[in-house]
C-alpha cells in the first residue's frame, strides 16, 4: 500500500539503534529523508538509510539537555529544509529501587525520556505550525501499564509520555499536526540487553504471544501512525505492539529479593 511518505524529511531521535533505527529503515523504505540525532557516531546507520537512495545525516546530540536539544531541531531544519516527520525515541533506563534512587539518576531519567520530548515537541511544533502540518510519533513503553520493582524513575518517565501526547495532540490539532504514541512491549535493544537470562526467562514465560519482539516488527506500525495518507483521522491514539504482555502481571521479584534491595541504603 502506498504511504504517501515519499520526499518527505524525518527527524529521529536515538535513530542510530534498536527502535529508532528500525524506524529509521522503514521510512528511508519509503522515500523518506532522515536525520537520526544521538550523541555518538552513528557511520553504520547512515550507510544503511544510504543504501535506500535517500539522504541521511547524523546530527551529534545530547537530549538530556536542552541546548543540545535546540541546536539538534535548527539543525536538521538548516540541513533537510523542513521537518514533516518527528519521532521522539531517545530513552535511558537506570533501574535503582526507591530508597537508593539517586537525584543524578532521577534527573537523567526524566530529562532524556521526558523533557527532551517536550523541548524538541515545542521547538517542532513552531516550525511545522508555520508550514501547516506535520506529523509527530512518540515511543513510550508498556512501563506505562505493568509496574515493576525497582524502575520508579523510568516508568513515571514512560508515563509522563502518554499525558504529554494527549495535552500535544490536543493543542496541535487546529494546526493539522497528528501526534500520536508507539507502545512498545519487550523488544531486544541495546536497552534491554543487560537483562539476566533468568529474568529473561521469567518474562518470555509472561508474554502471551512467548517470545521476545524483533525491532523491524515495528517498522509498519511506525508508518501507519506517521503517514497521513494511512491515518489522516488518527491523532492523540496510542498503538500498543507487545504480543499482549500488557495483559499480564510481572512477577519477577519475589518478597525475599524486594526486602534485600530496599535494605541495602
Amino acid at each position: 500500500m502506498e504511504s504517501g511518505l515519499r520526499g518527505l524529511n524525518a527527524l529521529i531521535t536515538g535513530g542510530g539503534s534498536g527502535i529508532g533505527r528500525a524506524i529509521a529503515r522503514a521510512l528511508a523504505a519509503e522515500g523518506v529523508n532522515i536525520a537520526i540525532a544521538s550523541n555518538r557516531a552513528e557511520d553504520e546507520a547512515l550507510r544503511e538509510i544510504e543504501s535506500y537512495g535517500v539522504r541521511a545525516l547524523h546530527l551529534r546530540a545530547d537530549v538530556s539537555l536542552e541546548a543540545d536539544v535546540r541546536a539538534m531541531v535548527e539543525g536538521a531544519i538548516e540541513a533537510l529544509g523542513a521537518i514533516d516527520l518527528y519521532v521522539n525515541n531517545a530513552a535511558i533506563a537506570i533501574h535503582q529501587p526507591i530508597t537508593r534512587l539517586t537525584t543524578a539518576a532521577w534527573q537523567a531519567t526524566i530529562d532524556t525520556n521526558l523533557s527532551a520530548c517536550l523541548w524538541a515537541c515545542r521547538e517542532i511544533c513552531k516550525h511545522m505550525i508555520a508550514r501547516g502540518g506535520g506529523s509527530i510519533l512518540i515511543v513510550g513503553s508498556t512501563a506505562q501499564f505493568n509496574q515493576a520493582y525497582g524502575e520508579a524513575a523510568y516508568h513515571i518517565s514512560k508515563t509522563g509520555l502518554r499525558v504529554f501526547k494527549n495535552a500535544l495532540a490536543l493543542e496541535m490539532a487546529p494546526h493539522g499536526i497528528r501526534v500520536n504514541l508507539l507502545v512498545p512491549g519487550h523488544f531486544v535493544t541495546p536497552l534491554t540487553e543487560g537483562i539476566s537470562a533468568e529474568k529473561e526467562a521469567i518474562l518470555r514465560a509472561q508474554i502471551p504471544l512467548r517470545r521476545f519482539g524483533s525491532t523491524q516488527e515495528l517498522g509498519a506500525t511506525a508508518l501507519l501512525l506517521l503517514a497521513d495518507w494511512l491515518s489522516p483521522y488518527t491523532t492523540g491514539a496510542e498503538f500498543v505492539v507487545d504480543g499482549g504482555l500488557h495483559l499480564r502481571p510481572l512477577p519477577m521479584v519475589t518478597d525475599e529479593q524486594l526486602i534485600h534491595m530496599n535494605a541495602q541504603t
